[in-house]
This record gives C-alpha cells, sequence and structure tokens, in this order.
C-alpha cells in the first residue's frame, strides 16, 4: 500500500527533527562550529564522525577528528586526517604531550614556524628577520623546534614544517585561539 501523502509529510518532517536533534548536545546546547565553511551541511565531518561512531565498537565511546586540506602560499598542498578514540586518550600518558608542546609555548618560535610555513626555510633568512634574536637564539629556537618534531632539517641550514605536522599546527593554533 502507497503511503498517503500526510504520511509521507510526517516522515519528512520526521527526519527534519532528527537532523536538528543531531546538531544539539546532550544537554541541548547547539554543536554549531564557530565558523562554518561554505557547503550543504557545515557539520558533515561530524555527522560522519557520529554514524561511523555507532557503526564501529572501536570508536563506541567517542572520537576525536582533526582533518585538512591546504596550498601553503609557497605552492606546496597538503592533506591530512587523524582521528582517535576517547578512551585510548583518555588512557593515554598526557605527560608524554609536554615537550611538544612546550615547543609551541614561546612567541619566537611560534613566529619561526609561522616564517617558515611562508616560505621563509634557510637560518641566515631567518636571521635577517626582527624579532627572531640573535643566530645563537635562533639555533636554540630550531633545536627546540626540531626536537619536539615541528621542524625537520630539509638540507644545510634549511629546515622545513614536515608535511604531517602542518595541519596539527594550524589545529593546535586554532584551538588555542579565542574566537
Amino acid at each position: 500500500m502507497a503511503n498517503s501523502p500526510d504520511t509521507s509529510r510526517l516522515e519528512a518532517i520526521e527526519r527534519r527533527v532528527e537532523v536538528l536533534e543531531e546538531r544539539l548536545l546532550p544537554d541541548g546546547e547547539a554543536s554549531l562550529p564557530r565558523k562554518t565553511a561554505p557547503g550543504d551541511d557545515p557539520l558533515w565531518a561530524l555527522h560522519e564522525l557520529r554514524l561511523r561512531r555507532s557503526q564501529r565498537e572501536e570508536t563506541a565511546d567517542g572520537a576525536v577528528l582533526f582533518t585538512g586540506s591546504l596550498d601553503l602560499p609557497t605552492g606546496e598542498s597538503v592533506s591530512w586526517q587523524e582521528g582517535v578514540g576517547t578512551r585510548a586518550m583518555l588512557e593515554a600518558d598526557w605527560s608524554d604531550f609536554a615537550a611538544s608542546l612546550a615547543a609551541l609555548g614561546h612567541p619566537v618560535r611560534l613566529e619561526i614556524l609561522k616564517h617558515i610555513l611562508l616560505g621563509t626555510r634557510g637560518t641566515a633568512d631567518l636571521a635577517e628577520i626582527d624579532g627572531l634574536g640573535t643566530t645563537g637564539q635562533l639555533h636554540h629556537h630550531l633545536r627546540e623546534l626540531r626536537g619536539a618534531g615541528w621542524v625537520k632539517q630539509s638540507g644545510r641550514g634549511r629546515y622545513e614544517v614536515a608535511a604531517a605536522r602542518v595541519v596539527p599546527l594550524l589545529i593546535t593554533l586554532v584551538a588555542a585561539g579565542d574566537r
């Protein structure tokens, strides 16, 4: 038997209510992102994560997903994605993250990373930028960033942010920002 117009209308309304309810946190607080990208569904990644969570036992406790695709001013393209289950993160030894985060905790190191991403890769070129300190201080900061895995040496006196670290770096900055 075919659906009556009233039944079809009711089903459509129920689907729309489900979509709206998915956008609410358990306490009713809206889960809309701070800023959205253009497109049909600004929460597409969240909806996909929820769908996969409902289908897989290993993420039944929840998961965090980070992703990004961008072109740097240097012309390099970077695409990256990582997801981790909530249980794994909550059970991890968070002190293991301290050195990596500490390396980002200095304003000069953040400026160095920014300049490297913008294309200034040579130590001599970086040393010419006001505010990055003496050559010795610059080498100290580069050593800290290298030790924490944020930069790698790409040649004698040349540095780059590894492709696998570009999006995580930008995500960290977005998360730390006051938006």
